[in-house]
């Protein structure tokens, strides 16, 4: 069904330019930089070996949603300038790897009201379209029905998603897919296999796409509130120096694990869920680049840890917080000087108690299933875990 929409959905800018101002009746799409950004991920696209027709569809969706992002974010503003005045409160960042205890660690902190997160639902339209905005406040947000058929859709193509990574559409999610709305993210390298933008995006200051996902956090505090906000994405371990520079007074946990079967999850879920563009999928080829990918991001981590001060960061080792969940809260809420109220403390014991670990099952992964040697890879890995794990 989806590769018979492929024609109508080309990787051209042009086109996708003039399909997100169709949709939205905006043509102001703010700042031009980011169309340079743009191009060379196009153009990263259009080199994946065996792209399928329903890939086509689902880059071309994804791109779109991105440029209306935009359009929407630069109409709101110029109606409510005022939004550049909104104070953002020393917000609280999760860094860390996937499978090192981040999304649960971000869901548990989300438990109670204490902080402004995003569902997935606004992650992906975090701005209503205008014909939607006077919406009756007391009627369903029209985005999140969009949410729950997309949902549907990737449970319906990837079946063992979830045992990887839970996606539900009120699900607390990353910021990183606020970043995409700048074309400038290590999100787009995670949804094919890019190395064409991965040697663009490196070589470039995120600052100012940092800055921009600070004007987005603004105004969607503007639009549904929120008092201080809770953020996670491992994108923020190679980008500490930029994270402290325009979020200067954030409170940061680092997750630390074996990066070893961490590596091997996370090239799972990768290879899995490209099924979604391409056919074959490149196993080998997928998993030699992520392991020289997390190498890169753990050397800028050691790098750059020192950047901020233990008045404003904490390192948490999985084991340690799988042993102890309601001490690892209890220690960010004090770092973050919140108090921890038994309002807090119930809501935090009712999450853990719907979300057992390994409920929905697990993935079994092994070195050799990927062409990897273990020994090679703790080689690797030594200097991260010298440094954060013994």
């Amino acid at each position: 069904m989806m590769a018979t929409m492929a024609p109508d959905c080309p990787l051209d800018s042009a086109a996708l330019h003039a399909r997100a101002t169709a949709d939205t009746g905006l043509s102001d799409f703010g700042p031009t930089d980011y169309r340079e950004r743009l191009d060379v991920y196009l153009a990263a696209l259009h080199e994946i070996d065996g792209m399928h027709d329903a890939g086509v569809v689902n880059f071309h969706g994804q791109l779109l949603q991105l440029l209306k992002n935009r359009l929407l974010l630069t109409d709101l503003k110029s109606r409510h300038p005022e939004i550049d005045d909104l104070e953002l409160h020393s917000p609280v960042v999760i860094a860390g790897l996937p499978r090192t205890g981040t999304t649960h660690l971000h869901n548990l902190l989300a438990a109670p009201p204490t902080f402004r997160t995003m569902p997935y639902w606004e992650s992906n339209e975090p701005f209503p379209l205008p014909t939607e905005a006077g919406a009756d406040a007391d009627a369903p947000d029209p985005r999140r029905a969009r949410m729950d058929v997309a949902v549907s859709v990737i449970n319906l193509l990837m079946p063992h998603f979830a045992l990887m990574h839970e996606m539900t559409t009120d699900h607390v999610h990353e910021e990183i897919q606020l970043l995409a709305n700048d074309f400038s993210t290590m999100l787009f390298e995670t949804l094919g296999h890019v190395p064409r933008w991965r040697d663009y995006y490196q070589t470039h200051d995120q600052t100012p796409h940092y800055e921009y996902l600070a004007s987005q956090l603004k105004a969607m505090q503007f639009l549904r509130g929120g008092r201080r906000w809770l953020l996670k994405s491992p994108q923020h371990l190679e980008q500490v120096p930029v994270l402290d520079r325009v979020f200067g007074d954030s409170i940061v946990v680092f997750t630390h694990r074996d990066p070893v079967p961490v590596a091997l999850s996370m090239i799972a879920m990768i290879t899995y869920s490209a099924r979604m563009h391409r056919s074959p999928v490149p196993v080998r080829q997928i998993a030699e680049y992520w392991i020289d990918r997390l190498d890169r991001m753990l050397a800028a981590l050691v790098r750059d840890r020192d950047t901020l001060g233990h008045d404003r960061s904490i390192d948490v080792r999985f084991d340690d917080f799988m042993a102890e969940e309601l001490g690892v809260a209890k220690r960010i809420y004090a770092l973050a000087d919140e108090p921890y109220t038994d309002e807090v403390r119930s809501a935090v014991g009712a999450y853990l108690a719907g979300h057992e670990r390994g409920r929905l099952g697990s993935v079994e992964t092994s070195c050799e299933m990927f062409g990897l040697d273990e020994g090679e890879l703790r080689e690797r890995f030594a200097p991260y875990v010298e440094r954060f794990l013994t």
